[in-house]
């Protein structure tokens, strides 16, 4: 297996540790600690968020002078320890503190994107970005239903423990590539060269494509994570039925169809046949999908999940090469954690508007708002952001399915 590989899978299994507690920190705090109040939920997940995205640019400086495997076999081992001893905590109060600190070592792991990204030609970029999303999408699927039934199954302890199992997985993997000379270092060599000898471009003014498409991000994720904090509570309202599982199951929709489109877009692509990207498109359709996330009817949400799995994987892509696109090998992690940045902040704002609204409306207005806040991501992208041109964008989305094809 080679380092694309071993990055894939380390991927996934952050993914699902992140994944596993992300839809029931309601459930989790009522059996836990005797809170059921969703604005503490909120405040809680907007926490995560704010520890990420002031830590992230942290780790992106320290990785200039550090090669980020070394980096991850520290702050993955740091991640589990504060995972197990928060299982300890004996209060909510400490264990906000020793989940928050877990939370800022593991977001070093989102280093390998970029890490990732600079090892790869940049006319495989969209491909590696269509893998990686599909990749993202599947982590998610299985640690909610994982998470769903770990928690059903043997409670709040178990679901502690098994996320601190996949960042102890991401050390050893880390241990191991080192050991066997696997990695490929960026802080000396060709790597290092290359991103001495391209040009830096500190200006503002010069900063500014980025800082735009941060900004469609910001909003785009605010929209995106505003239904995520309350959804499994929500469906188990309507549906009647009081299964971690099952609701775990309706959570991780959105990632399935993310596969299948990448599958269907590949068998299209092979027959001949071309595929428009309309980003604009892809938000009315997820402005649609959201809407029906506030039926009263379980097949509408089905279905409304459904859209929005196959909205949220296009544009998720298409952000993502846009900034891969703007940027350079030797400033990918730099330009990669202001975006991050944004993107935390659209998930931080969301999180705390989210409990709010809840507590105050009622669990269906946040999948309206939501769908208000898609028709005005498609407002901002026509009004500041570049369109790529017709033969830019084949060509990306030909490197996007071919791998999917292949696989």
């Amino acid at each position: 297996m080679n380092l694309r590989n071993y990055i894939i899978t380390m991927t996934v299994l952050a993914v699902i540790s992140d994944a596993i507690l992300i839809p029931f920190y309601p459930q989790f705090f009522s059996e836990r600690y005797g809170l059921d109040s969703a604005v503490h939920v909120g405040a809680y997940v907007a926490a995560i968020s704010i520890a990420v995205m002031c830590t992230l640019p942290i780790w992106a400086r320290v990785a200039r002078r550090v090669e980020p495997l070394h980096l991850l076999v520290y702050t993955q081992f740091a991640a589990g320890s504060f995972s197990l001893l928060s299982d300890w905590a004996p209060n909510v109060e400490t264990y906000w503190v020793l989940s928050m600190l877990m939370f800022m070592c593991k977001s070093s792991y989102l280093l390998m994107y970029p890490y990732m990204m600079r090892l790869t030609p940049k006319e495989q970029h969209a491909a590696t970005i269509g893998v990686l999303s599909v990749v993202v999408h599947f982590g998610a699927i299985f640690g909610a239903v994982a998470g769903g039934l770990v928690l059903e199954a043997w409670g709040p302890r178990a679901s502690i423990y098994a996320m601190a199992a996949g960042d102890f997985f991401q050390m050893a993997v880390c241990m191991y590539l080192i050991r066997s000379g696997k990695i490929v270092r960026v802080n000396s060599g060709e790597h290092a060269e290359a991103a001495e000898a391209a040009p830096r471009r500190p200006r503002l003014v010069e900063r500014l494509p980025i800082l735009r498409l941060a900004l469609v991000m910001l909003l785009f994720d605010f929209s995106a994570y505003l239904i995520r904090p309350f959804f499994s509570v929500y469906w188990q309202k309507v549906s009647g039925h009081d299964s971690e599982l099952l609701s775990g199951m309706a959570f991780a929709i959105p990632g399935v169809v993310a596969i299948v489109a990448l599958r269907l877009h590949a068998r299209i692509r092979a027959r001949g046949g071309q595929l428009p990207d309309h980003t604009v498109g892809n938000l009315l359709l997820g402005t649609v999908g959201l809407l029906l996330h506030a039926a009263p009817e379980p097949w509408l949400i089905v279905l409304g999940r459904v859209l929005y799995g196959w909205a949220l994987f296009q544009i998720i892509v298409k952000l993502e090469v846009n900034l891969f696109r703007l940027s350079t090998p030797g400033r990918y992690a730099h330009d990669y954690s202001i975006t991050n940045f944004f993107q935390n902040l659209g998930v931080l704002l969301s999180s705390f508007a989210a409990g709010a609204i809840v507590e105050r409306y009622g669990l269906h207005v946040p999948f309206v708002l939501a769908a208000c806040g898609f028709v005005l991501t498609a407002l901002l992208d026509r009004l500041i952001l570049k369109v790529p041109s017709a033969g830019h964008v084949a060509a990306d989305t030909a490197e996007l399915e071919a791998p999917a094809h292949a696989s």
